[in-house]
């Protein structure tokens, strides 16, 4: 017996959760269930993480969640659950299973089988956002290699567990080279470890554009958060729907499964949802705890319903489904066929699955880190770069010379061009005069000079090699 947080939502959370338990007690799974409230009630009550102290006591005492879909009010000052409880609980993998059901789920792909194993944590979903002018705001994209190297290798742990043959990396590093650079050299690094398993990098706006054309040239595709958050709802939909898709969310200690849509409130309390992606969720949650005789007799059942064109409002079709069912009777349906084999999709097995081996992250010896400069960011409403070059020179000092200009990235000191509109975000890079070695004090230094001056300073960036290996970017056109 294993005991379980459940939390039911909000919208049609209910209803898809009630025919998702009836299922899976019915196919024997051996729970013990204890459940919560978060979401849209905890929020509107004055708590603006929509969840209790009480509450987190309970998942992290039984380790194992499963939700359904929240609704977080509109509006200021309500953080989305989801990505703190990702956060908080260490669920740095999101597993999304994206297969096509053709002929039974219309679909444009009848073949179609990927994974997308999306890292969980960070990237832009860090949500650090400063307004920093009238005219710029800032989003940090955080990428770490702790990161970078847990969701790389259980990719590859994945795809070996699952017997699958490719693993696929999607990054933006032609653009991003030190952030999504990061992300493809510990892909490249850790696909070696796996020599039986192919791998590939594609750059994430052709790799999307093919997976959406091409599906089945792909298996097993490992991205940063936001492009997998993203990506794996087109993949979703082009197998037939997103309502028939589950998400995993492992971490070392704990885990949460769920739906991957959202709480979809007009069509609450009709009895019309489709609870499959729900219970793909709990699918994979019984294979997670052990339970995986219980989750191939759910899988199989619900895999001849399909067949049988039992089906909800959303996948109904003529010609292809031949009864429209509601929530509780779609249930009921797959409960019927617990024991039966599909005969036309694949059936499933998932008795000879090995354990994954995740070991945890080992931290690297530090390089050897050299101050090499400074950026310091500057509001100036004026629009001729020459004349600011002009005016923050007057900060430089015995170790810090002025050395680019850029604005929103592109390089516009010296030798800019007249065309490029500016706003007043400016990035004024210093380096030490040749042969200098450079120390913080210059910094404080330069800062203090630009307070004389009254220079508004809004933020800094030290620069600095590790290694001998530059560790920051270029202005554009540099």
């Amino acid at each position: 017996m294993t005991k379980i947080t459940v939390a039911k939502g909000d919208g049609i959370g209910p209803e898809i959760m009630d025919a998702t338990l009836d299922i899976l007690l019915s196919a024997g799974a051996k729970l013990e269930i204890d459940e919560i409230e978060v979401g849209e009630k905890v929020y509107l009550a004055g708590n603006t993480s929509g969840i209790s102290a009480e509450s987190w006591d309970i998942i992290r005492r039984n380790k194992v969640f499963l939700k359904a879909p929240i609704t977080t009010p509109q509006g200021g000052g309500y953080k989305s659950l989801n990505v703190t409880t990702r956060k908080f609980l260490g669920l740095y993998s999101n597993v999304r299973p994206c297969r096509s059901m053709h002929p039974f789920v219309s679909t444009k792909h009848p073949i179609m089988d990927i994974v997308i194993v999306r890292e969980n944590e960070e990237d832009l979903y860090a949500g650090i956002e400063h307004q920093q002018t009238d005219e710029v705001v800032q989003c940090l994209k955080l990428i770490s290699r702790p990161g970078c190297e847990k969701i790389v290798r259980y990719a590859f742990e994945y795809a070996k567990q699952q017997n699958r043959k490719k693993v696929t990396c999607f990054t933006k590093d032609n653009i991003m080279k030190q952030t999504d650079g990061l992300f493809h050299q510990v892909f490249d690094e850790i696909a070696k470890e796996y020599p039986e398993i192919e791998n590939e990098h594609w750059i994430i706006d052709i790799g999307a554009a093919k997976m959406a054309d091409t599906p089945e040239a792909f298996d097993v595709i490992v991205m940063p958060n936001l492009y997998g958050d993203v990506l794996s709802d087109v993949a979703a939909q082009i197998t037939g729907s997103v309502g028939l898709a589950g998400s995993a969310n492992i971490g070392e200690e704990c885990s949460m499964f769920e739906a991957i849509h959202g709480s979809a409130p007009r069509r609450a309390g009709q009895n019309v949802a489709n609870p499959s992606g729900l219970l793909q969720g709990a699918i994979m949650m019984l294979n997670h705890i052990g339970q995986t005789d219980i989750a191939e007799k759910v899988q199989n059942a619900w895999l001849k319903t399909l067949e049988d064109g039992l089906h909800t409002y959303d996948i109904y079709k003529e010609g292809i489904s031949k009864e429209k069912l509601g929530t509780k009777e779609f249930a009921k349906a797959v409960i019927s066929n617990l024991g039966k084999m599909p005969s036309v999709l694949n059936p499933v097995s998932y008795a000879n699955n090995s354990a994954l081996n995740l070991p945890k992250y080992k931290r690297k010896p530090s390089a050897r880190k050299v101050l090499e400069g400074v950026d310091v960011f500057v509001q100036w409403n004026g629009t001729n770069a020459n004349e600011l070059a002009d005016i923050v020179k007057h900060m430089e000092n015995y170790n810090l010379k002025l050395s680019m200009i850029t604005n929103r990235g592109i390089k516009v000191w010296p030798e800019g061009f007249k065309e490029t509109f500016c706003t007043d975000h400016w990035r004024c890079r210093f380096k030490p005069v040749e042969a200098s070695v450079l120390t913080k004090a210059s910094i404080v230094d330069l800062l203090t000079n630009a307070i004389h001056l009254n220079i508004d300073t809004i933020k800094t960036e030290n620069l600095y090699s590790f290694d001998g290996k530059t560790g920051y970017s270029l202005g554009q056109g540099q």
